[in-house]
């Protein structure tokens, strides 16, 4: 039997030795392959949770982004609302009102209480839903400096009302898209340095330890802008639009508003369709009246200071202190401001600088006036067509309005565009309309009672804003994550948009919003919505 089973093996030991080799690379190659699924599956349940870790903290970063501009909006509407002081002419008016009453009263004549150039309507109006800045109250002595004319109170409160209007709306529309850039880049760090953190291998010894070390002060941290000190600083640059560019702002409307509307008459009577012409004209002096004039408009030095006043800012703002001269000094600034107070920031070199620069590129970008122009569009709009014009014409105007224009394309929006006039539209005295411009001015800086319907209104209509937001995101992650390093002297790459050289070329708003559209994909996983 043994013998007999030596002599089969040996008869068919090649037979034997192929099907040995057969099942053993069948094996090994079936183990080589679920390896490769099972590598698979993870690298796929890993990017899985990654798109979905990216898209939560970008979500998060949003709502980040609308709150930050609710909290600054009340300090710039002070700083406008006693530049402008629309409600002490007011009172100037009616104080005028009064006295003219008092002198018809006293002759007799009833017949004067009906005031001229129809006073009574439009000075009510704009007491309803008004207040009266702090700054602007009356004194109990007579106000300095010659007494103005009632011509020349009418005509100054034309020009305050519509410039103080205009001037919040572009402030805002500033401020919003500062604030996205401001903390996306910040929230692209954070998410590098924290993907980074996670991928670093654990000491020897402590491979199944749980480790709650904070590495925010190391070296790693800090290459990567997860330094609270630099993103305090920087975030603070948002001061300067709040106390010094919103006046540089006010200053170029109210040139346009004296342009436009300086010839037009208070007791004039106004249409729809001329409202929407002047408000058009207003902007087309402060944009640009072409596509290339508005491409070519910059907005950087409304928004940031020059590099010479970088410093000052800091100062101004608070964050840091020069020198104290005293040591009473220096323990006041210590127990205000905190450790390293009062030392000099060099913002020449340094993560600070770049966040500064990169900053800057993307506010010159033709995207940033794309993204701008699309909000200026949604906001006065909300003004003029959802309130001006809703609440002041009549309704067969307002229907006609309605349906020349979609209401995702109202017609307030398009720079480029001519108004067609159409003949017999009922007229409404300039007065009245500024009324209802005064009472909206405070509803487009409410950031005290939120929400704010205009934000809310651009927010949900640009959704181009979002994927601006996305693009400046989701910039270079790969790039980043696959060099998995963060060294101190790592710069940080410039944003990929289109450039400012990419003007020039034909069909800009396609190649803009083709780049969005990309960018918002990779973020949040959704196909973009169409306009």
């Amino acid at each position: 039997m043994i013998s007999a089973t030596r002599r089969w093996l040996r008869r068919n030991r090649t037979g034997i030795a192929i099907g040995a080799g057969v099942i053993g690379a069948t094996y090994l190659a079936g183990q080589y392959v679920l390896g490769k699924i099972q590598e698979a599956r993870e690298r796929m349940q890993m990017d899985r949770i990654a798109k979905e870790n990216i898209q939560r903290r970008f979500e998060q970063n949003q709502t980040d982004c609308t709150i930050t501009v609710l909290a600054l909006l009340p300090t710039l509407t002070e700083n406008v609302l006693e530049e402008l002081p629309v409600e002490q002419l007011t009172h100037e008016l009616q104080q005028k009102k009064a006295e003219r009453l008092a002198r018809a009263s006293g002759e007799g004549r009833s017949e004067a209480s009906s005031l001229h150039d129809g006073d009574t309507v439009s000075m009510s109006s704009f007491q309803t839903g008004s207040f009266m800045h702090t700054s602007q109250m009356p004194g109990d002595g007579s106000q300095p400096g010659p007494r103005r004319t009632k011509a020349q109170l009418w005509n100054e409160l034309k020009i305050t009302s519509i410039t103080r209007a205009f001037t919040l709306i572009y402030s805002l529309s500033l401020l919003m898209i500062l604030t996205r850039i401001q903390l996306n880049l910040l929230g692209r760090l954070n998410y590098l340095s924290s993907v980074i953190s996670l991928t670093q291998p654990l000491p020897p010894g402590r491979a199944n330890s749980i480790s709650l070390e904070d590495h925010d002060d190391t070296s790693m941290g800090a290459g990567v802008g997860n330094d609270f000190e630099t993103n305090r600083r920087y975030l603070t640059f948002s001061w300067f639009l709040l106390h010094r560019g919103y006046a540089q702002i006010m200053s170029k409307v109210r040139s346009a508003v004296e342009e436009v509307f300086g010839g037009i008459s208070p007791s004039e009577g106004v249409s729809a369709t001329r409202l929407s012409e002047l408000v058009l004209a207003v902007r087309r002096r402060v944009e640009g009246s072409s596509e290339q004039e508005r491409y070519a408009t910059r907005w950087l030095p409304y928004i940031l200071p020059p590099r010479e006043e970088e410093e000052t800012v800091l100062i101004e703002s608070g964050v840091i202190t020069p020198s104290p001269s005293s040591p009473g000094q220096d323990s006041q600034d210590e127990a205000g401001l905190g450790h390293n107070s009062s030392v000099n920031i060099d913002t020449s070199s340094g993560p600070l600088r770049q966040l500064l620069d990169e900053t800057a590129d993307l506010i010159d970008s033709p995207i940033f006036t794309r993204i701008h122009t699309l909000l200026l569009g949604s906001m006065f709009s909300r003004l003029v067509d959802a309130h001006v014009i809703t609440q002041t014409f009549p309704q067969p105007q307002q229907s006609l309005y309605a349906s020349s224009q979609t209401p995702q394309h109202p017609r307030i929006q398009e720079l480029d565009s001519s108004v067609t006039v159409v003949p017999g539209e009922p007229r409404v005295k300039l007065a009245s309309l500024l009324a209802i411009i005064t009472r909206q001015a405070h509803a487009i800086g409410n950031g005290n009672n939120p929400p704010n319907e205009y934000i809310s209104t651009a927010e949900s209509e640009v959704k181009e804003l979002e994927a601006f937001a996305a693009l400046i995101y989701a910039s270079n992650l790969e790039e980043k994550l696959e060099e998995n390093r963060a060294s101190s002297d790592n710069g940080l790459k410039a944003s990929s948009g289109t450039g400012v050289s990419e003007v020039g070329t034909q069909n800009v708003d396609e190649m803009i919003e083709s780049k969005l559209e990309s960018a918002w994909t990779k973020v949040s996983g959704t196909s973009f919505p169409s306009r």
